[in-house]
Formats: structure tokens, C-alpha cells, sequence
């Protein structure tokens, strides 16, 4: 059987930041600090001109996120996203009470302002390292879910009950098979899987669980 690598493997793309502040001015300040140093940037002045424009799948990408905001606040629009875009969060207001909530829901940081340009860029960095190890998993479930979707249905009760640690004869009895034929299917299936072994196909089949973001324009 042909080999293959354990791993799916993908270019790294390109990573971009999202900036959502109703305040025009401090939505400017950081639009032109993150793009002088090197960071693509689309801002938003609402968290709805934002759910309805963003598109959180092409791209690594990551938010800093104002927590008051006219229609929607940054704490319910962090829910809205369901942990899917590494959210750093920032305030005018001396309250920690969001700042508790926000961490506690998965944000990678919560500043206040006025922030200091090195401790925002830090952050914006964490964020994006954070970005770029989701996109990269979601694009390896996808690339396993399109091999998955070549199986046969027989193909794939085989591959689900081989991960299961099932042998040949026990997979043949399971399905009312003779086991010469499942033999056949199970060659078939981890070429298809491009799997050179059971605990490579498992570590294939445990990568295609990831969800995509629920929100944006996906």
C-alpha cells in the first residue's frame, strides 16, 4: 500500500485583524498601528456591520473587540461566536466585571484604555498564533471530511468500525459479510483515507470532529 503522512498538510495563509470599536477615532489608531506593522486590518463600527460583513473562514483571523457597543455588546457577540475567532477585548471602563466574564469565556486578554501600543500588539500576536492553530485544524477536517466523502456507505461502516479496534473477522460478522469481501473494502477505504495504518486512520478519523464558526458569512 502506498504511503502516507500522518499529518494533513496546508500553506499557512495569510492572517488578518478584526477591529470592532463604535468610537471613530480609536477604531482609526488601531487600524493604522496594527497596518504599520504589518497586520491586515478590516474595522467595524458595530457588532452587527460586523456579523453581517466579516467572513471569519477564509482567513486566520482574530478580534479586538470594544466591550460597550451601540446595538450589541462585545460580551454577547463573544457568545454569539462560540470560541470559533480569538477575541481580545478592550475598554474604556474601570469595571471587572466583564473583564471576569470575558476570560472565563475563552478571551485571550482584556486591556483597558488607553493601552499601551506594545501591550496591544503583544496581544493582537497571542491572538493571532491562537487564530492560526484553529484555521489550520478546521482546514485539515475539511480535507478529511472531502476523503470521507468519497467511501462507499459499506466502505464506511468499515472505516467506523475499524477504529473501533475491530479485526477483520469480527468487522465481517458485524455486517453479515464474508471477511474476503470486507478484506477488500478495508484496502479500498484506507487508500481512499490515504491512512497506512489503523492508528493513523484513527488519528485521521479524530481530526474530522472540528465545527466551523456558526457565524459571519460562512
Amino acid at each position: 500500500m502506498k504511503k502516507w503522512g500522518n499529518e494533513v498538510t496546508t500553506p499557512e495563509p495569510e492572517s488578518l485583524v478584526f477591529v470592532v470599536d463604535d468610537d471613530e477615532h480609536v477604531r482609526n489608531a488601531l487600524s493604522r498601528l496594527l497596518r504599520a506593522t504589518g497586520h491586515r486590518v478590516e474595522a467595524y463600527d458595530s457588532a452587527t456591520a460586523f456579523m453581517c460583513e466579516a467572513d471569519l473562514k477564509c482567513v486566520p483571523a482574530c478580534l479586538l473587540l470594544d466591550v460597550q457597543l451601540p446595538d450589541l455588546s462585545g460580551i454577547e457577540l463573544q457568545r454569539q461566536l462560540q470560541s470559533t475567532v480569538p477575541i481580545v477585548f478592550i475598554s474604556a471602563y474601570d469595571d471587572f466585571g466583564p473583564a471576569v466574564a470575558a476570560m472565563k469565556a475563552g478571551a485571550i486578554d482584556f486591556l483597558f484604555k488607553p493601552v499601551e501600543e506594545s501591550i496591544l500588539l503583544e496581544a493582537a500576536g497571542r491572538a493571532l498564533e491562537c487564530a492560526k492553530r484553529l484555521f489550520m485544524q478546521r482546514k485539515q477536517s475539511e480535507e478529511i471530511e472531502r476523503r470521507i466523502a468519497t467511501l462507499t456507505p459499506r466502505e464506511r461502516e468499515v472505516m467506523e468500525l475499524v477504529v473501533t479496534g475491530l479485526v477483520n473477522k469480527v468487522i465481517a460478522y458485524e455486517l453479515g459479510a464474508a471477511e474476503k469481501t470486507i478484506k477488500i473494502h478495508r484496502a479500498r477505504m484506507m487508500e481512499k483515507m490515504r491512512a497506512d495504518s489503523v492508528a493513523n486512520l484513527v488519528h485521521l478519523h479524530s481530526q474530522c470532529c472540528i465545527s466551523d464558526p456558526p457565524t459571519g458569512r460562512l
